[in-house]
C-alpha cells in the first residue's frame, strides 16, 4: 500500500475513534456491540441484534446513524405489516390541470441509509422475506420495476427471544443475509448506575455531535475492500467453514455466503484496528458473530444442550492457524 494509502487509512481509523467516543458516550456498557455492528457497517453487511425489550436496542441504532449523519428510517414490525409497507407501492395519482389519472410510485421506509425493522420476529415470514432482495442487491422490485436503493444501505434489525408470546422464527435464507448476529445482555450494575444519572435531567442524545459524513462512510467502505488477506488467512477462514459442514453436530454448515462475509468482516475489524492487512486473531474474533447463526443443530445436539456458539468455538480451537 503506497503512503497516501497509508495516510488515508490512518485519517480514517482517527475518525472511527472520534465515532467510537461520542456514541459510547449515549449507549453506556455496550461498548462491544457498538463495534461490531460499525464493523458489519463498513463491511457492507446488515446486523440482527436479539435481546428482551428495553435493552436500548433502538437507542443503538438511532445514535449510529445521527453521529453518522445518514437518514434513518424505523420500520415497527407487527403481525399485520405487509410487503408493501417496507418497500413502497404504486398509487394513483391524479393531475388536477388535466383531470388525467396516472400511478406513481411511494417509496417505503427502506429508502432509506440506516433501516431499524424493529422487533422483525413479530411479521410473517413473507412480510420478513420483503427484506431480502434490498439486503442482498441494495435493491427493490415493485410492481416489475427496480429501484435502486442510497448508499451506504444498511439494515439492522432488531428482535426478542423466539420463546416471546407472538414471535415467528426467521427463516433460514433471512438469516443467512445478516453479516452479525448480537446477543444483546443487561448491562452490569455499574453501568446501569452510570445510565440513571446520563439521563437524570436531559437524555445525552439531545447533544451529539455528527463525526462523518455520508461521503466518509462511504470511502471507509472502499477502503475496507483494499486490506490485504494472505493466502495462508483466506485458507484458515475456508477450513473452519469446511469444518462446520462435516461436524456430526451440525445438521447444516456455513455456506459460501457465510464464507464471504467471514472475509469482509475481517477485512473490517482489521482496518478499524488501524492495520492494512488482516491477521488470524481478526478471523477468530469475528467467527462466533458471522458463523453461528448459520448453522443448524442436530435435534441430539439440542438435546445435549449444545449451542451454535459451542461448535463454533469448539471448532475454533481445534483448527489449525497458520503461522
Amino acid at each position: 500500500m503506497e503512503t497516501s494509502d497509508l495516510e488515508s487509512v490512518e485519517k480514517l481509523h482517527q475518525a472511527y475513534q472520534r465515532l467510537l467516543q461520542e456514541v459510547n458516550r449515549v449507549i453506556i456498557g455496550q461498548q462491544q456491540v457498538v463495534e461490531e455492528l460499525l464493523i458489519s457497517l463498513l463491511a457492507g453487511g446488515h446486523s440482527l441484534l436479539v435481546g428482551v425489550p428495553g435493552l436500548a436496542k433502538t437507542l443503538i441504532v438511532h445514535t449510529l446513524a445521527d453521529t453518522l449523519n445518514l437518514s434513518f428510517n424505523r420500520v415497527q414490525f407487527t403481525p399485520d405489516l405487509m410487503p408493501a409497507d417496507i418497500t413502497g407501492t404504486d398509487v394513483i395519482q391524479e393531475d388536477k390541470s388535466t383531470g388525467s389519472r396516472d400511478f406513481k410510485f411511494l417509496p417505503g421506509p427502506v429508502f432509506s441509509n440506516v433501516v431499524l425493522a424493529d422487533e422483525i420476529n413479530r411479521a410473517s415470514p413473507r412480510t420478513q422475506s420483503a427484506l431480502l432482495e434490498a439486503m442482498s442487491e441494495a435493491q427493490a422490485t415493485i410492481e416489475g420495476v427496480r429501484y435502486l436503493l442510497p448508499s451506504p444501505f444498511f439494515v439492522l434489525a432488531t428482535q426478542n427471544p423466539v420463546d416471546f408470546h407472538g414471535t415467528y422464527p426467521l427463516p433460514e435464507a433471512q438469516l443467512d443475509r445478516f453479516l452479525i448476529h448480537l446477543q444483546l445482555g443487561y448491562p452490569d450494575a455499574e453501568n446501569e448506575i452510570d445510565i440513571l444519572f446520563s439521563q437524570s435531567t436531559e437524555h445525552p442524545v439531545d447533544h451529539l455531535e455528527r463525526v462523518l459524513n455520508h461521503e466518509e462512510v462511504v470511502q471507509m467502505q472502499d477502503q475496507v475492500k483494499t486490506v490485504h488477506v494472505d493466502q495462508s488467512v483466506a485458507r484458515y477462514m475456508i477450513d473452519l467453514v469446511n469444518t462446520t459442514r462435516n461436524d456430526p453436530r451440525l445438521k447444516l454448515g456455513v455456506s459460501p455466503r457465510g464464507s464471504l462475509m467471514l472475509f469482509r468482516a475481517s477485512q473490517a475489524i482489521a482496518f478499524l484496528k488501524g492495520r492494512n492487512y488482516v491477521l488470524p486473531d481478526d478471523v477468530q474474533h469475528m467467527a462466533e458473530y458471522v458463523l453461528a447463526h448459520r448453522l443448524i443443530l442436530t435435534s441430539k445436539a439440542k438435546y445435549s444442550s449444545i449451542t451454535k456458539l459451542d461448535v463454533v468455538k469448539d471448532i475454533v480451537n481445534k483448527v489449525k492457524v497458520p503461522t
